[in-house]
């Protein structure tokens, strides 16, 4: 499976697209809402960083205990539960008057109801699309991520022109609750897998079996770290650029992930995608140690696209991640995946706002890329054991 024809044709597809569009613009579109209004309330780039990138850290709670709800749930009612919990919080961080502080906790809600279940929609693109066809549907899955966040962050930073963020946050909201209307009538539910094992003892087996083995260990690192710290950068457009510039700069990152996700799932052919995963690494930061030599915005905008390139190293990484882990325990690792990535992110902003505070938003993307480019570098003699000759023997739970 090699074109979006034959991707678009399989409907329960469209419809996973579609959702996925609704959620990421509402995400988006809320989060700058909440960034803007925590700086204007608190002027503090650390807490703006947390307000925009902080709730994946809660997922860890699910993903220590629960994960394998992913597996063990129907993947389409699993799907449904955390844009049903962000049109709640939205709805609370639209109410008037309400302190900051209130705000961190509306923020939780989402991440906490959808920390058990964060690798169901993965686990529901493997079961729609065949095998072949994977790389390209999980691609167009991130270009639906690109192009909302462009449209998102873009839409979002010119309604603060006109608009409040309350009115944001109740858009936000609408756009969350059309994502579970979607999921709920346009896409089959499917079983869940039966396991002898409680869901808390299950979680904790396969996730020591993940992040024990010496093939999915260096995965899941390249995917979480490098990534996390460049996050932090993008955590800091807001300081940077200011509350209309930020906008730009987020649309800026969201179009290169784009551009790189439509050019590695569509046009790089399969033997040589592998190859780009170390390239595409090091793209991903490099461009951020020029944001301490130019603060024109435009400069800025140019570095943040070419940098957000990189992002799709992630495609052929995920791609190893399936040929290396076994069907009854796919969600979990893509939920493993997904929320350790979030985590990272938030971990990342968290560093970011802080480095910030001290040095400045400029050099502390210049520090956070450094550091990125550093650990990617220490992981490359790992990820050489999940190279595509690697034997059915040494895959992780593979059946």
């Amino acid at each position: 499976m090699r074109t979006y024809r034959e991707v678009f044709a399989i409907e329960e597809f469209r419809w996973l697209f579609v959702t996925r569009c609704l959620a990421m613009a509402a995400i988006s579109i809320g989060s700058l809402a909440l960034g803007t209004t925590t700086y204007a309330s608190t002027g503090s780039p650390i807490l703006t960083a947390v307000a925009m990138f902080g709730g994946p850290l809660l997922t860890m709670v699910g993903s220590a205990t629960i994960l394998a709800a992913s597996d063990s749930m129907g993947p389409r009612l699993a799907s449904m539960i955390m844009p049903f919990a962000g049109a709640v919080a939205f709805l609370l961080q639209a109410i008037p008057g309400i302190a900051w502080g209130w705000r961190f906790v509306f923020l939780a809600l989402p991440y906490l109801a959808g920390s058990a279940t964060s690798g169901s929609v993965m686990r529901l693109l493997h079961l729609i699309v065949p095998p072949d066809g994977f790389v390209l549907g999980r691609a167009t899955l991130n270009i639906a991520i690109g192009v909302t966040q462009v449209a998102g962050y873009g839409f979002g930073g010119l309604l603060l022109v006109w608009f409040s963020p309350g009115a944001l946050f109740l858009i936000a909201a609408g756009l969350s609750l059309a994502a579970v209307v979607v999921i709920r009538f346009g896409i089959r539910e499917r079983p869940g897998v039966v396991h002898d094992q409680g869901l808390v003892s299950r979680t904790r087996e396969v996730n020591r079996e993940l992040l024990g083995s010496p093939i999915t260990r260096p995965l899941y690192l390249a995917m979480w770290v490098p990534n996390g710290l460049i996050v932090g950068c993008e955590a800091l457009f807001v300081p940077f650029g200011g509350h209309s510039g930020a906008g730009y700069l987020f649309a800026a990152a969201a179009a290169g992930m784009l551009c790189g996700d439509i050019a590695m799932g569509r046009f790089v052919p399969p033997h040589l995608r592998d190859r780009l995963i170390e390239p595409m690494r090091f793209l991903l930061a490099l461009p951020y140690l020029g944001f301490v030599f130019s603060q024109n915005i435009g400069v800025a905008l140019a570095l943040t696209f070419v940098a957000s390139i990189g992002y799709s190293a992630s495609l052929p990484l995920q791609e190893r991640m399936v040929n290396t882990t076994g069907t009854d325990r796919r969600g979990q690792a893509f939920g493993l995946y997904g929320s350790g990535l979030m985590v990272g992110q938030a971990v990342g902003a968290a560093v970011g706002g802080g480095l910030a505070a001290w040095l400045g938003a400029a050099h502390a993307m210049f520090v956070l890329a450094v550091v990125s480019l550093l650990i990617s570098a220490a992981l490359i003699r790992g990820l050489a054991r999940s190279a595509p000759q690697l034997t059915l023997r040494e895959t992780v739970g593979v059946d």
